[in-house]
């Protein structure tokens, strides 16, 4: 059984204006997503800030939101590191805290070969019991690319490895990938402007950032798919591209925040090295989320 299926938020970390996270608003953003239909809670993610939180606020975090949800809705921590055993005692702290499951990212800057991600990866699956979905994103990880045959063969061969959250963007990578998964690879869109392709493909949702700002319209995109509305899927999908672009105009999470803050949501600031968003991109993103409807 899937994690999840439909719209998982990638979630932010709001900030004080001192840097340090703003626990008070972090609890409403959990209960606006929860109200919104979000499907799963994904915290501590490129999203949420991770690689600048320490790890003591990292795993803050995680408890924090674990508690805050209190089983409503399952929460998976991210829990990934270039260091196999950091990702271990992450991802085992991450279990005591009451995590349904685990984001473990690709090993980034000292990069890995497919071997050393088989064994990066099973290593860090047997010391916990809970399920973990995989992380390809090889724009943020030095290139590095789980290829669909490492995916699968972990997949079949690592008892809690159950899918992958991919954000590589190559809709033809991911059609090998479930043409040869037999069925046991859990699909996670990792790209707001493809969850309709990869739903088409097999997929059981997306861990979205759009879905901080939007989470009934993202949970639609998913749900209607799987209730047979591919047309009406396929038109929020195409009514939100011009929104998504805005997201990403800069990198993320620098737009989604500004985004939250538009709407009242008080993101907070970010931490070094991510700056404020420049003017020009922050007007743009203003009136694509007026035209969407959002603010």
């Amino acid at each position: 059984m899937a994690l999840f299926t439909g719209a998982g938020v990638a979630i932010v970390t709001p900030f004080n204006e001192d840097g340090s996270v703003n626990y008070e608003q972090f609890a409403k953003n959990i209960e606006y997503q929860i109200a919104g239909g979000t499907d799963a809670i994904i915290v501590c993610g490129t999203t949420g800030e991770a690689s600048t939180l320490s790890h003591e606020e990292h795993l803050e975090v995680i408890r924090y939101c674990v508690e805050k949800v209190n089983k409503r809705i399952p929460v998976i921590a991210g829990t990934g590191s270039n260091c196999t055993e950091t990702a271990i005692y992450l991802s085992k702290e991450a279990e005591k805290a009451g995590a349904d499951g685990l984001l473990v990212v690709t090993p980034y800057y000292n990069k890995a070969t497919q071997k050393g991600l088989k064994e990066h990866f099973t290593m860090i699956a047997n010391a916990v019991n809970i399920p973990i979905l995989l992380y390809n994103i090889p724009g943020r990880t030095g290139g590095v690319n789980i290829l669909p045959e490492t995916v699968v063969a972990l997949c079949k061969e690592v008892d809690n490895i159950v899918g992958v959250k991919d954000a590589t963007g190559n809709i033809s990578q991911v059609a090998k990938l479930m043409s040869i998964g037999e069925g046991i690879v859990d699909l996670y869109s990792g790209n707001d402007d493809q969850i309709v392709p990869l739903l088409s493909l097999g997929g059981k949702g997306v861990i979205s950032v759009l879905s901080n700002v939007a989470p009934r319209e993202t949970h639609d995109i998913c749900q209607k798919f799987f209730d047979g509305d591919v047309a009406g899927s396929k038109a929020i999908q195409l009514r939100a591209i011009n929104l998504i672009d805005a997201l990403f105009c800069e990198v993320n999470p620098i737009p989604v925040k500004k985004a939250m803050n538009f709407q009242g949501q008080n993101a907070g600031t970010l931490r070094r090295p991510l700056t404020e968003m420049e003017p020009a991109n922050a007007e743009k993103l203003e009136k694509a989320m007026k035209e969407f409807g959002i603010l």
